[in-house]
């Protein structure tokens, strides 16, 4: 008999996001994405981070202050990521699985990409402008989105050897 206490595949892609998260160098906020087409294939996952080649040591991690000088002019989110590091495959029809709902510049690559669905874990920043702007953009576009249903907490990841 086969087992009855699998996870199901949302819990299975926002999981790849949420690992991919621990990836991310922000002190502050650490967000992964995982993009799937329509036969549940993995095809781009990705994490907030500095572009390629960019220093995580010599760029800025702070909010405060001069523009230039906070993390956001140089990090790159996970959704852009996601769809940057795709398998070579137009996105058409595929959906994306994010920790945190995209920001509206996230929301435009969403939508130029194809993705024509959103399915994210935490929205946080939902009275934010930018948010409010991505659920608008969304709406316009015809691209669905919903909060996970998650029927566990956590999943505990272990590297031993059985």
């Amino acid at each position: 008999m086969k087992r009855t206490d699998y996870i199901s595949w949302d819990e299975y892609f926002m999981g790849i996001a949420a690992l991919s998260a621990k990836r991310s160098k922000d002190p502050g906020t650490q967000v992964g994405a995982c993009i799937v087409n329509q036969r549940n294939k993995v095809v781009g996952v990705g994490y907030n981070g500095l572009p390629i080649g960019c220093s995580d040591d010599e760029c800025p991690w702070g909010k405060e202050g001069d523009f230039a000088e906070t993390k956001y002019p140089y990090v790159c989110h996970a959704e852009l990521n996601a769809i940057l590091n795709n398998v070579g495959i137009d996105l058409n029809g595929c959906r994306i699985y994010a920790t945190l709902f995209p920001c509206n510049e996230c929301a435009k690559a969403i939508i130029q990409s194809g993705i024509r669905e959103v399915i994210y874990l935490s929205d946080k920043y939902s009275e934010n402008k930018d948010v409010q702007v991505s659920k608008k953009m969304f709406s316009m576009a015809g691209v669905a989105y919903r909060k996970v249903q998650l029927s566990i907490g956590e999943i505990t990841l272990s590297f031993l050897e059985e």
